[in-house]
């Protein structure tokens, strides 16, 4: 996977710096230069998120890819692209009908989340293609009490293996039953990729959007912990060259996929966030007892972040080193940053006035006047 930055002025970026009265952005473009051998490439799905980073850059190295899905994305993404229509179920309509008698050199599966409809994908899939790329989830593990686990670590199960209900308890085991269906059907063909939390232009989540937003206003800024808890997070666009770069190099087995364990903490994301974005940003930052006694949550309420104490503290502390060995790569924090804020401040009012993680404004302002009330100094 070769890849060089090139940074070129936008009218997004400049959108950016007139709406929120800072100097100029800059967009970070990828210039990618072409693979050495053209693969033919059945993506499953492709319309939401991961998908349509990793599309692009499959089609900026030169590969030719083919879309299944159910057409209703509104998007009209890639209409260049042969498009098979048809459901993941096999029981809905025509489900994977659409499929047989073709072939491709690789499969990638950004959508699979009931073991039931990856068993029916892959099984179908074993004869007409040479590797099956899986999508799963640092979810997987069963917990996160210790911090560096890799991919040896046990996963989680299910009582009722046939649930199909996803939540917070069942997303990770059913993932790992996905895992365990692709692998029986495509044995030593299968690549297992498990992302932390991912992050960039087009992340409907705000998972992380929320802090270069948040900061971008300025002001005080209320802020988790002291600072020195560990983060981890992938940009889209590095997680998409990575899959791309697994079927290249027909690199099998099993990836966690996030940034570099140890290497960030929150006050050098929001440090970051504020080099970036908006230089006269004061953070305030209130300690884990008073966030929890104020019912301020780790992850949704202050996005990102995950204390060093508790028994979720390993969730920011995975071993990704194997995957770096074969090629993960990450781009700078900076230009994250940078387009995350520029894409969002593109999208449409309502969608800016409406943040999916993090806390209101009122609400973070009355937290900070708690914080310093004469009771807490």
């Amino acid at each position: 996977m070769t890849t060089r930055r090139k940074f070129i002025l936008s009218s997004t970026a400049a959108s950016v710096a007139t709406m929120l009265g800072m100097p100029t952005l800059s967009f970070a473009d990828d210039v990618i230069e072409k693979a050495d051998k053209p693969l033919r490439i059945l993506f499953l799905g492709g319309t939401g998120f991961l998908g349509p980073h990793t599309v692009k850059h499959a089609i900026a190295r030169g590969h030719q890819v083919t879309l299944f899905n159910r057409d209703r994305s509104k998007e009209n993404l890639f209409p260049e692209l042969e498009s098979i229509i048809g459901n993941r179920d096999p029981k809905i309509g025509d489900g994977l009908s659409g499929l047989k008698g073709k072939r491709w050199d690789c499969v990638i599966d950004t959508s699979g989340y009931i073991p039931r409809i990856v068993e029916a994908s892959s099984k179908l899939l074993a004869d007409y293609s040479d590797q099956y790329l899986f999508i799963s989830s640092i979810s997987v593990y069963a917990d996160f009490k210790t911090a560096g686990q890799d991919e040896t670590a046990e996963v989680g199960t299910l009582e009722d293996i046939n649930v199909e209900k996803i939540d917070g308890k069942t997303y990770g085991p059913l993932k790992a039953y996905c895992e365990k269906a692709a692998e029986n059907n495509f044995k030593n063909r299968t690549t297992i990729i498990r992302p932390g939390l991912i992050v960039g232009p087009r992340d409907r989540t705000d998972r992380f959007t929320y802090w270069p937003v948040r900061i971008a206003k300025g002001g005080e800024i209320l802020a988790p912990g002291d600072g020195k808890d560990f983060v981890q997070y992938i940009d889209v666009r590095d997680l998409g060259a990575f899959i791309i770069n697994c079927l290249e190099t027909k690199a099998m087995g099993t990836f966690n996929a996030t940034s570099p364990i140890y290497n960030e903490t929150t006050a050098d994301m929001l440090n970051y966030c504020r080099d970036v974005i908006n230089k006269d940003a004061d953070f305030t930052w209130a300690d884990t007892e008073f966030l929890n006694t104020h019912d301020v949550k780790s992850w949704s309420d202050m996005p990102v972040w995950v204390p060093r104490q508790g028994e979720n503290s390993g969730l920011s502390q995975i071993n990704s080193e194997k995957a770096e060995k074969i090629g993960l790569d990450m781009r700078a924090r900076e230009d994250t940053i940078r387009d995350t804020l520029t894409w969002f401040v593109d999208q449409p009012k309502g969608r800016q006035n409406s943040l999916r993680a993090g806390i209101s404004k009122e609400r973070e302002a009355s937290i900070l006047n708690a914080w310093h009330a004469p009771t807490n100094s």
